[in-house]
């Protein structure tokens, strides 16, 4: 491993253990400021509009300017809305900061773009799901510990122990390397040639589909663990370390993997997770539904490996920041369309969920790519 990625690897290690502090938990604490299961879907979307714009525009400008500049602004602006939701005493104040923190998803596609250069001669599938890895092992610890915090100092100051360690994993982000601006093969080629790339769009249309159904039974499953399952904060914060565990593990496992058939398995994965939240009563099989969740995460990066083998280098930023836009756009309508659910028969979620996960897997079998690129060239640095 590179000392680049040595350091990208500490910075979303400490990220994922104070995001993993009061991620799990955001649900409840909003239903404690007053928010409905609606209303809470409501404010999840519109965070997923925020996850949804971003991508685009910072992807693009990491082709332009450099892929660094834009990592280090992604860390300072999810710090300084970490302290905004800490310090909020109000519903609609914590909301501000919550949408203020989701819009740091910005990063990804720099990010990508960044460890897909830094990977050399790894596989850009491996590359992505072993750093992914580190974040979701990060993510294993700090569930179990904001649960415990949330019990014995109030789930608001968690988000205050949250914002010390986004300090300490920028320190790690701010002492990356440059790298390189890649340019176009031949004169006259543009990112706008990125528009007539069908292969490319009938793949994130494929892609659509799959995180829309694989996200529906996530945003208030914390809920329904807290109100009809009974479980306590505690308990919901070992659920979120089995994740944590399970996306680490998921990713090493699957990003070794054809990514096509990774993605295939990640989907059938969280099939098992939606069956068995929508089944399973004793904590040790939530445990296990919790683990398998881990397919969800190590998805996104196999999504990713696949894109780049249908796009030129140059274009790799915009066409990463578009993959993520279309990734992260079922967190805008999905938490809406379960808060409905929830309030109708909270149980319907899941076998709904159920029936679209299966036929995502269909179609990633038939449709999705079956060749991934490996490296790209390096030119002058930014």
């Amino acid at each position: 491993m590179t000392p680049a990625l040595v350091s990208i690897s500490t910075a979303l290690f400490l990220w994922g253990m104070g995001e993993s502090l009061f991620l799990y938990f955001q649900p409840i604490y909003l239903a404690q400021l007053g928010a409905s299961p609606l209303l809470i879907g409501t404010i999840m979307g519109g965070a997923g509009i925020f996850m949804t714009v971003a991508h685009i525009p910072a992807g693009y400008l990491a082709d332009k300017i450099g892929r660094r500049p834009m990592l280090r602004a992604a860390w300072i602006f999810g710090l300084l809305a970490t302290l905004r939701m800490a310090t909020a005493h109000s519903l609609t104040a914590f909301a501000a900061g919550m949408l203020m923190y989701s819009f740091t998803v910005f990063v990804i596609a720099p990010m990508n773009s960044y460890i897909t250069v830094a990977a050399k001669k790894w596989s850009v599938a491996r590359a992505l799901t072993l750093i992914s890895a580190t974040y979701n092992t990060g993510a294993t610890i700090g569930p179990f510990i904001g649960g415990h915090l949330g019990n014995v100092i109030g789930l608001r100051m968690v988000y205050f122990v949250s914002a010390g360690l986004f300090a300490i994993s920028a320190f790690f982000i701010f002492r990356l390397p440059p790298q390189p601006i890649e340019k176009h093969s031949a004169p006259g080629e543009t990112h706008f040639d990125l528009l007539q790339n069908s292969r490319y769009w009938g793949f994130l249309a494929l892609s659509l589909f799959v995180m829309f159904s694989m996200y529906l039974p996530q945003p208030l499953t914390p809920n329904f663990l807290h109100e009809i399952r009974n479980l306590s904060l505690t308990e919901i914060g070992k659920l979120g370390s089995a994740a944590g565990f399970g996306n680490a593990m998921f990713n090493l496992a699957l990003g070794a993997l054809e990514p096509r058939i990774g993605f295939a398995l990640g989907q059938a994965c969280v099939w098992f997770f939606s069956f068995i939240i929508w089944k399973a009563e004793s904590v040790p099989f939530l445990a296990l539904g919790y683990f398998l969740l881990g397919g969800y995460r190590a998805s996104r990066p196999l999504a990713t490996a696949q894109v780049r083998s249908l796009v030129h280098s140059a274009q790799m930023g915009l066409a990463y920041g578009i993959t993520e836009t279309v990734n992260a756009s079922p967190i805008i309508f999905a938490p809406i369309l379960a808060g409905y659910l929830y309030e109708q028969n909270p149980f319907t979620i899941y076998p709904i969920s159920l029936g679209l996960i299966l036929a995502g897997i269909a179609l990633t079998l038939f449709f999705a790519p079956r060749r991934t690129a490996r490296q790209i060239p390096e030119t002058a640095e930014v």
